[in-house]
């Protein structure tokens, strides 16, 4: 019967122990976390080396010109908030783009870009590393590639990456089967790109590099030809065949406001933007970001909104989005969950009819103007 206690005091340090991992209080190092603080328990939680290992380097283009065009730019400037106010260095993000829309003498708000209705400006601060005519195919590949030599113009960054670095790209543009734009110079051909891409991973320079990309057809730029054991992840707004969208268009509900007469914004951009900026990125992977953005950009049907689609090393969509983007401390305790609760617009506009949408608007402001002079 002695031993009847140290049974019951067993069983209690035992039921203890329990609770508290239930509670999901655990100790790192010299740390109590709590279960606030922890990852969701549904995703894989960083370890402590994996966080830090490494430097985050970004890319961000915007291949046309032209204030009927004004939703690229405006996509380049809201991820380079979106970039900086997670944390990664003004020095390692790399910013093209024409840079004719902000000071345009039809653009409503001189000197300031926004990218949804009730946006605030997202040109402030964006660095000029290559505009006008710098914008082309030539140093964008220089610039990936960390070849200062080869840079024709422009403030001479690069992406000068390591073999345990982390790069994140994002295009937005018009295209085409195989082909995207750019506002100067010959296009972007998929073949190239992916040839530069190889050619990235052969000289060690990354650990892995995640690619969005938004543009009509924009799943030709990577179908069949980008590997899948470079340590590349690609999304793309569209698949091999059809067009991508812009949204917060004229005649929209949410509609831009009424002095603006062409879209803020494009569907698969604003779709994993608006979500970055809302959401611990810790607590999110890539491949949940990419579910969400698809069923987005869907738009609940075929005829206004395109198939978000996937492509390369997709085992690296199971990363967290901090490894790329960094995250925002006012959003640590905005924990990611499997619901899209970001509004869909109520229709979006084809890229290839947005200009349309813009000369339209202006012909209607122009007659109204011209009626009340009368």
């Amino acid at each position: 019967m002695e031993s009847l206690p140290r049974i019951t005091l067993l069983f209690f340090a035992f039921t203890t122990f329990l609770a508290s991992a239930s509670a999901r209080r655990h100790i790192v190092g010299s740390n109590l976390r709590l279960p606030s603080e922890a990852v969701s328990r549904f995703f894989h939680e960083p370890a402590a080396d994996e966080e830090n290992e490494g430097t985050r380097w970004a890319v961000l283009l915007a291949g046309s010109n032209g204030y009927w065009n004004y939703r690229h730019q405006a996509d380049i400037c809201h991820a380079y908030q979106l970039l900086r106010s997670g944390g990664v260095k003004e020095e390692n993000i790399i910013v093209f783009m024409y840079d004719d829309i902000a000071y345009s003498e039809e653009n409503p708000r001189p000197g300031v870009i926004i990218n949804k209705p009730d946006g605030g400006d997202v040109y402030k601060g964006v660095p000029k590393d290559y505009t006008g005519n710098d914008v082309n195919v030539n140093n964008f590949f220089a610039a990936l590639l960390g070849n200062k030599s080869a840079l024709t113009g422009g403030s001479g960054k690069v992406v000068d990456s390591g073999p345990n670095d982390h790069i994140f790209v994002f295009y937005s543009d018009h295209g085409g089967p195989g082909i995207l734009g750019m506002p100067v110079g010959p296009y972007l051909y998929a073949n190239d790109l992916n040839d530069v891409l190889k050619k990235k991973h052969a000289s060690g320079g990354y650990k892995s590099l995640v690619f969005y990309l938004e543009a009509c057809e924009s799943g030709s730029i990577f179908e069949g030809l980008l590997p899948e054991d470079i340590n590349i992840y690609a999304t793309t707004a569209s698949n091999a065949v059809e067009s991508s969208w812009g949204t917060y268009c004229p005649g929209e509900y949410p509609s831009p406001p009424q002095e603006y007469t062409t879209c803020l914004g494009d569907l698969y951009s604003i779709s994993w933007m608006e979500d970055s900026d809302i959401h611990n990125l810790r607590t999110e992977t890539v491949h949940q970001q990419y579910k969400l953005v698809k069923d987005r950009t869907l738009n609940g049907n075929d005829y206004y909104g395109s198939h978000v689609m996937q492509y390369g090393d997709v085992g690296i969509s199971k990363n967290l989005l901090f490894q790329y983007l960094g995250t925002n401390p006012a959003n640590d305790n905005y924990t990611f969950v499997d619901e899209n609760s970001l509004r869909t617009p109520s229709k979006a506009v084809n890229q290839r009819d947005a200009d349309l949408i813009h000369f339209w608007e202006k012909v209607i402001l122009c007659s109204q103007q011209l009626f009340f002079k009368k």
